[in-house]
């Protein structure tokens, strides 16, 4: 029987996609299901939709702010928001791809989610700071930069943020299990239910 699937659509910038990777683990590990990643360029959909994050509310900011740390006060997450925010993220984005050939995509997020958002190394939005995870993970960190800066890993992270914007993705961390969609970090009961109903 072929493994269940989850889907889950995330960029580096989004803070609630840091929890949702961490907090999925043991569901993945319940429903023996895979997960599944797709590079979702945030920032030029914020872009194409004028939307700018630091311009909201100050209060809604403060008030996100203090509710980042309540979930990571409640899960033992080591999170912080770091002193550079926001960031470009298409090198990490690229970079994804490019460590899809080697089947190191899982491992490559996780360690720049947590090189940025646990201790706040900004350095990831260049290729000099994403060089060092990569021969981390046994990877020539020449063959990574050339790659992830290809006109052929561009075109890919291109058609993984359209194709993601025709199914219906707004934002992220959006998973599917088939074809139903969970938006956020704390949808995360929903989608269970349904990864449990899945054949």
């Amino acid at each position: 029987m072929a493994r269940k699937k989850l889907e889950m659509y995330w960029d580096i910038g989004s803070t609630n996609t840091y929890f949702a990777l961490k907090l999925i683990k043991p569901i993945l590990a319940r429903h023996d299901a895979e997960l599944v990643l797709h590079p979702y360029n945030l920032g030029h959909v914020f872009k194409t939709n004028d939307y700018e994050l630091m311009k909201e509310p100050k209060s809604k900011l403060r008030y996100r702010k203090r509710d980042l740390m309540r979930w990571a006060e409640k899960y033992g997450l080591p999170f912080q928001i770091p002193r550079q925010f926001p960031i470009k993220s298409s090198r990490v984005l690229r970079g994804s791809l490019a460590m899809r050939r080697k089947n190191l995509e899982l491992a490559f997020v996780e360690q720049v989610f947590d090189a940025y958002w646990e201790r706040g190394n900004a350095s990831i939005v260049e290729y000099s700071g994403l060089r060092p995870i990569a021969s981390a993970l046994g990877v020539d960190p020449d063959w990574f930069e050339e790659l992830s800066a290809s006109e052929e890993i561009g075109k890919e992270l291109a058609s993984s943020t359209d194709a993601a914007i025709e199914r219906g993705v707004f934002g992220v961390p959006m998973m599917f299990v088939g074809q139903e969609m969970f938006w956020g970090k704390d949808r995360l009961d929903f989608m269970e239910e349904e990864l449990a109903r899945a054949s």
